[in-house]
């Protein structure tokens, strides 16, 4: 489907006016894809990651279709965190400039209850919350949903991973039951599929597609790095980049914490972002992020939800994210508007499956970047020096320390020249001496190398989406490749491929056997992981 243009959608003037003023002429695979179904008034079920132009996407029906007349509560959009109701509120807000009579509240946990409760009293029409503070709203009857004509949940899925599951219930059996329902999401779990059967009615349904996910004015590259070399490659990266304003992002808060002091103390403004952080906290380190008070805002996933910053010149993935999802939600930090972005994926040995399955699930090329030498890093600190000097030199300013040079340089017998004084200055302005080449572990293989005892870990190209199921693969494995039942192990099907545990001594054998294959019409591909498979674990936040 192509992308349809602000300008041909039958839309009010005033809305088009508003989106001409936030640069935007072209809509989104997303938004071409939803908003003409919710101006004709059906419910949807929208499965897209974030940075894909949402809001713009449910908010210009509604800003459309609202009652500007109206005293009561036409339209609630729920948000999992307070950063993303906020920032869903300044977007319908801007949508919103030019028409008169649409009164907006963000309600959210982390503000005075009764400030909240004295902006109700003015009767928005238009209701962005947190599922939390909404309940304590409802309990008190400070808000009511009798009226309601459009709900929208915003990253549904990530209200579920929160715990929100019964307050989502609450809410939505409160609302009444002739208004209209659309859900986004990033993923399609059983429990957001259970909300759409229980509430949704015929949902038109939009998914956008892998090779949509991810933004094509985003340069995506890889490095293979150790664990311990981590932290000189991203301080290399911001140096070589030159970049004022990035997201490092951490699996755990642990290693927020650890990084932001560690970056800190070699000289780079850095601040973390957690879950354990109090919200007047969150608040100071991203007030201080928009200002460009800090050069590295380092995060969680989960705390990052929500987070729309412009002028975000690179991404950071410190950790490979456990989950798939996470990698796209990241990156889109990036490259926004249209603009050109940057990310970098640091890669060790244990993670090269999870590369594979990122750029599998994504569709994207993540090219591969040979970690910067010191020759490079020395180059551009160099560069910045003298151009900093120069200025200096330009003030006029410099007789004194002139003359201190010549005289000390004529009361010491010695062979120094003033080129090489500068250069000793230099080396110690910029910190070079300490400055090693990082040791680069040798590419990995695009395939891996076929052990020679011991277990091997076949990749192969099916899984659920496929129908595989465990048993199907144990019967393959068996009847088609001649192994037997026990020596089958740690079987893991998902959603587009599979791993299976082997003896080494047969895996020349079976990929043999198994590349010749094919699978319900589907050609076969096995290959030797480069990784351990593991189980998922649980984002801590």
């Amino acid at each position: 489907m192509e992308n349809i243009l602000f300008e041909d959608l039958e839309i009010n003037n005033e809305l088009k006016r508003a989106v001409a003023d936030m640069g935007f002429t072209e809509a989104t695979p997303v938004q071409s894809q939803s908003i003409l179904p919710m101006l004709e008034g059906k419910d949807m079920v929208v499965q897209a990651p974030t940075g894909t132009g949402k809001t713009c996407a449910f908010g210009l029906p509604i800003m459309e279709k609202i009652d500007t007349e109206a005293k009561h509560v036409e339209a609630l959009i729920l948000a999992p965190t307070r950063e993303l109701a906020v920032q869903i509120t300044n977007e319908l807000m801007k949508l919103g400039k030019y028409t008169a009579g649409i009164r907006i509240t963000p309600v959210y946990g982390g503000q005075v209850i009764t400030r909240q409760i004295t902006a109700l009293k003015k009767r928005p029409q238009i209701i962005v919350a947190t599922p939390g503070r909404l309940m304590d709203h409802l309990r008190r009857h400070t808000v009511k949903l009798d009226n309601l004509k459009y709900l929208v949940l915003d990253e549904a899925d990530e209200m579920l991973n929160m715990g929100f599951r019964e307050d989502i219930d609450t809410i939505l059996e409160s609302a009444s039951e002739s208004h209209q329902t659309v859900l986004y999401s990033a993923t399609m779990s059983k429990e957001i599929l259970d909300i759409t059967k229980k509430y949704l009615h015929t949902p038109e349904k939009v998914q956008i597609t892998k090779s949509e996910m991810t933004v094509p004015t985003i340069k995506q590259y890889y490095l293979e790095v150790r664990s311990e070399n981590k932290i000189d490659l991203l301080a290399r990266l911001v140096d070589l980049g030159g970049y004022e304003k990035g997201i490092v992002f951490c699996n755990t808060k642990r290693m927020v914490d650890e990084l932001a002091l560690e970056m800190t103390a070699r000289g780079y403004l850095s601040e973390g972002l957690h879950g354990d952080m109090n919200q007047a906290q969150r608040d100071r380190v991203m007030r201080d992020f928009r200002n460009r008070k800090i050069d590295l805002l380092i995060a969680t996933d989960v705390a990052a939800r929500g987070i729309d910053v412009k002028g975000i010149e690179a991404v950071f993935n410190y950790d490979v994210p456990e989950d798939l999802e996470y990698y796209v939600h990241r990156i889109g930090r990036t490259g926004r508007a249209k603009a050109e972005g940057i990310s970098y994926l640091f890669v060790t040995r244990r993670d090269m499956w999870r590369l594979r399955e990122i750029m599998n699930y994504t569709k994207a090329k993540i090219e591969y970047m040979p970690i910067p030498k010191v020759a490079e890093i020395t180059d551009i600190r160099v560069r910045k020096a003298l151009s900093e000097a120069t200025a200096l030199a330009d003030d006029g300013k410099l007789s004194l320390y002139r003359q201190g040079i010549e005289d000390f340089l004529s009361e010491h017998d010695t062979e120094i020249t003033i080129l090489d004084l500068a250069a000793a200055l230099l080396l110690k302005d910029v910190g070079l001496s300490d400055l090693k080449d990082i040791e680069e572990r040798p590419r990995s293989r695009e395939k891996g190398a076929i052990p020679t005892s011991g277990n091997a870990r076949i990749f192969i190209n099916v899984g659920k989406l496929d129908k595989l199921k465990k048993r199907q693969l144990i019967k393959l494995l068996v009847e088609k490749v001649g192994l037997r039942e026990r020596e089958i192990r740690d079987i893991s099907i998902l959603e587009k491929f599979s791993f299976v545990n082997i003896p080494a001594e047969y895996a020349k054998e079976t990929l043999k056997k198994l590349n010749n294959m094919r699978l319900d019409g589907r050609k076969i591909k096995a290959e030797i992981s480069t990784g351990k498979q593991g189980k998922k674990k649980k984002k801590a936040f």
